[in-house]
């Protein structure tokens, strides 16, 4: 098993109504990057404020940072975060067979969804004071499939598909150690090593997806990421830069 990375807090809760919530709520009073896990949330979140359901067993947690730079930047650490995750699967489990990683913020396994990135951040004007950066991992049990919105992936569990059990204590640890891993070399080199380092994981990459907005759909093949963290497809009417939005396959 991983140490517990050097500087970054941790807080254990029984029950929260979010571990984003509570690290909004520590956040002014927060020194350096503390990591947040609750055993249950009564009012866990995803994208676009869709419920996430959070079974017994699975990982629900947030690192809160106050990172520097323009929130264009900051919102990279979504990759970092993914990275990050899969190490930490990959850690716990001997493999990395399966795992793959789903534009912007989903990692998957074996073709379903196995845990989701969910990054908000707070700040007056056009600076940042802290990042909050969700996750959840299906450890030990997947949602129903009534849970998803339509056409969405299937959601798994690491038991389910690797066999492995593993306790979210233990899954924290491995993932705040590659995450100060990739933070390190993200604060140091930039962002291009770990757009590399993403895409040398990405699922459907060099296929057709399709990328859904509230307002437009765009279907094209997944040609790249940029330096922005866009979304990159090949279209019929050309290519086409995407900075938000679901991906289907």
């Amino acid at each position: 098993m991983s140490d517990w990375p050097q500087g970054y807090g941790l807080h254990v809760l029984q029950e929260v109504d979010s571990t984003l919530n509570e690290a909004a709520r520590i956040a002014p009073t927060a020194q350096g990057p503390v990591w947040i896990m609750a055993h249950h949330q009564t009012a866990a979140r995803g994208r676009r404020g869709r419920a996430w359901a959070n079974p017994k067993g699975n990982l629900a947690a947030t690192l809160l940072l106050h990172p520097q730079g323009t929130p264009d930047k900051i919102a990279l650490r979504s990759f970092v975060a993914a990275l990050a995750l899969f190490d930490a699967c990959v850690a716990v489990t001997g493999r990395a067979a399966g795992l793959s990683l789903k534009w912007p913020n989903d990692v998957l396994l074996n073709g379903g969804k196995l845990a989701g990135i969910l990054l908000e951040s707070m700040g007056q004007g056009r600076g940042v004071s802290h990042l909050a950066i969700g996750i959840g991992v299906n450890l030990a049990e997947a949602p129903s499939v009534e849970m998803v919105e339509p056409q969405a992936l299937r959601p798994v569990s690491l038991l389910s598909e690797t066999g492995a059990l593993v306790l979210p204590d233990d899954f924290l640890t491995e993932l705040a150690a590659a995450y100060a891993r990739y933070e390190t070399q993200f604060v140091t080199y930039g962002f291009d090593p770990i757009r590399i380092a993403w895409l040398s994981s990405a699922a459907r990459l060099g296929e057709v997806i399709t990328a859904r907005t509230a307002t437009s759909e765009t279907v094209g093949t997944f040609e790249t990421v940029d330096a922005r963290g866009n979304l990159v497809l090949n279209t019929a009417k050309g290519r086409v830069s995407i900075p938000a939005a679901d991906v289907f396959f």
